[in-house]
């Protein structure tokens, strides 16, 4: 699991708490990675810290050849896709719409990514589980 600061601040001052919850203890068993450059140190067990110069750190894909998912910031999924380093973008639209608190996923100054849909999924609640892949020049 990839995530930013703010994330892992949260889930970390939850699941360790919670493992007794239906998800608890996928949470806090996986290996966890947390992208900061203003962390100090990163506790929850199974979490390793990158920072610095990110993007050249950025290898863990290459560990095990597993996916690497990643939950919730639009600031770590805008820099991924400005760096080339997402290779699939999974979206859950929910049936729902609200007028307050929805932020963008791109900011205008943001580069246009163009992304190619891979696969579609409508699940019983009408949320749809779309996946794209960035398109390569």
């Amino acid at each position: 699991m990839l995530t930013g600061r703010v994330l892992y601040n949260e889930w970390a001052a939850y699941w360790p708490e919670h493992a007794d919850e239906p998800f608890g203890d996928v949470m806090n068993s996986m290996q966890k990675y947390v992208l900061s450059n203003s962390l100090p140190t990163a506790k929850w067990q199974n979490t390793e810290l990158i920072s610095g110069d990110v993007a050249s750190k950025l290898t863990i894909k290459a560990g095990d050849g597993g996916d690497v998912a990643m939950s919730g910031s639009p600031t770590t999924v805008r820099w991924l896709l400005r760096e080339g380093l997402l290779d699939e973008l999974n979206l859950l639209v929910h049936p729902i719409v609200v007028g307050d608190g929805l932020a963008r996923l791109l900011a205008p100054e943001e580069p246009t990514v163009r992304l190619e849909l891979k696969n579609a999924q409508t699940f019983n609640s009408g949320v749809l589980n779309l996946s794209y892949v960035p398109v390569k020049d």
